[in-house]
């Protein structure tokens, strides 16, 4: 297995390819390198094209050294919600194509020290960028009760929230909570029975999206697209649970992330996107069978009027 299977398989990749409706000439956009499977593959179908990398993650830009003497690969290593400022930098104002695969890579799941699992005991860490100070140790620690409640309600969908919030912020008086297992132990008497590792999968989600400002990130990177693309340019956007999903899927269909749709005089939805996709795009059987992290991909695709 190379290195790019151990450090992350890619999703749905010829899904994504397709959907990017690569031209061997063009300028293409990877914002979530990771591993750099897809990076990779959209590398193999460009001639004199180029395509531009984002990541934050340090163990990511390491992984990009494969590809370092390529001169049609350029990684920047920055938080996509930059996008716009990082491709002026690189003279890649207008693009054919930009790929998003959201959400915490395997890698990151599987390296313990990193806190995002709930299988490993560490500390509770889950920085997508190590470089940031917010942690979510921090944010157990330092957070209301009221606060607590809405990361866990709002980012975690977790039904309980109000009691979990408040059983956090009355324990850390007497002892912090700074570890996986303190935190699961604190919160094992409110999990549902036989669903525990769901309900902690859900409260380790929310944390990871506080920490990381992923919705925030998410909405500023998607108001970027449509100036940066160039006409007929191709978005192409996996999003993993709900909360990414309903932000790309309203962006797609309204041009924004809530409210009623705005038409022109003549009653044209104003919106910079056309969706391609009626539907998202799923993983078949056999994917989700090798590659678990596939079950819950859902791929939108949208193109910019030529």
């Amino acid at each position: 297995m190379d290195q790019q299977s151990t450090y992350h398989e890619p999703v749905m990749l010829q899904e994504c390819l397709e959907g990017l409706q690569i031209d061997p000439t063009g300028i293409y956009v990877d914002v979530t390198f990771g591993g750099g499977g897809h990076s990779k593959a959209i590398l193999e179908q460009l001639t004199t094209g180029r395509l531009l990398v984002f990541d934050q993650d340090p163990d990511a830009a390491r992984n990009s050294d494969i590809l370092k003497d390529d001169q049609r690969f350029t990684f920047i290593a920055a938080n996509f919600r930059h996008l716009k400022r990082y491709l002026k930098l690189h003279k890649a104002e207008k693009v054919n194509g930009i790929l998003a695969d959201l959400g915490v890579s395997s890698h990151q799941i599987n390296t313990p020290e990193r806190g995002f699992s709930t299988r490993f005991e560490a500390d509770l860490d889950m920085r997508m960028n190590p470089g940031i100070d917010k942690t979510a140790k921090e944010v157990l620690n330092s957070r209301s009760a009221r606060e607590l409640q809405r990361i866990l309600g709002m980012y975690g969908e977790v039904t309980n929230a109000k009691t979990a919030a408040e059983a956090i912020f009355s324990a850390r008086h007497n002892t912090p909570i700074e570890t996986v297992n303190d935190l699961k132990t604190l919160l094992l008497r409110f999990a549902p029975k036989h669903r525990e590792n769901k309900y902690f999968a859900q409260v380790f989600q929310a944390l990871r999206i506080e920490v990381n400002d992923e919705l925030l990130v998410l909405e500023e990177f998607l108001a970027q697209v449509p100036e940066v693309l160039a006409p007929g340019g191709r978005l192409v956007v996996m999003s993993y649970h709900s909360l990414e999903d309903r932000l790309v899927k309203n962006f797609i269909q309204k041009g924004k992330f809530d409210g009623e749709l705005e038409k022109d005089f003549y009653g044209n939805v104003l919106k910079p996107l056309n969706s391609v996709t009626r539907k998202p795009v799923e993983a078949t059987p056999e994917e989700v069978e090798r590659n678990p992290r596939a079950r819950s991909a859902k791929l939108r695709i949208a193109e910019k009027e030529a």
